[in-house]
């Protein structure tokens, strides 16, 4: 079981960025997929959500109005679309999947892409 995230990179402050969530080798449409984000010497915190079965989203208030987040008809890939990026927006961001809620500890993780907002 794999999740594998793509998108990331180095944007200006203002600028947007779409990260995308693979799936493979588990039946992800049964399953929460959610983005955390680890910045350096932070706490890894979670930015949004969405749960399978009726598509509620969850999403921190960081990023509220600025992030969101989709997901294909299968369920097998998650996209994050970020825009209005803040440098305080540079992280390292996970993609994850959970079971019962995006509220509890993911089972899965991905790697991670680097996300940098800089000018």
């Amino acid at each position: 079981a794999q999740l594998a995230e793509s998108g990331g990179g180095l944007v200006q402050p203002g600028g947007s960025l779409r990260l995308s969530c693979a799936t493979s080798g588990f039946t992800a449409a049964y399953w929460h997929i959610g983005w955390f984000r680890q910045a350096p010497w932070k706490e890894r915190e979670r930015v949004a959500c969405m749960h399978t079965h009726d598509r509620s989203t969850y999403y921190a208030d960081s990023v509220k109005g600025r992030f969101t987040i989709s997901r294909n008809n299968a369920g097998e890939s998650v996209d994050l679309q970020m825009n209005s990026l803040y440098p305080e927006d540079t992280a390292v961001y996970l993609c994850a999947a959970h079971r019962g809620s995006c509220f509890v500890t993911p089972d899965r993780w991905g790697q991670g892409t680097q996300v940098t907002v800089s000018s």
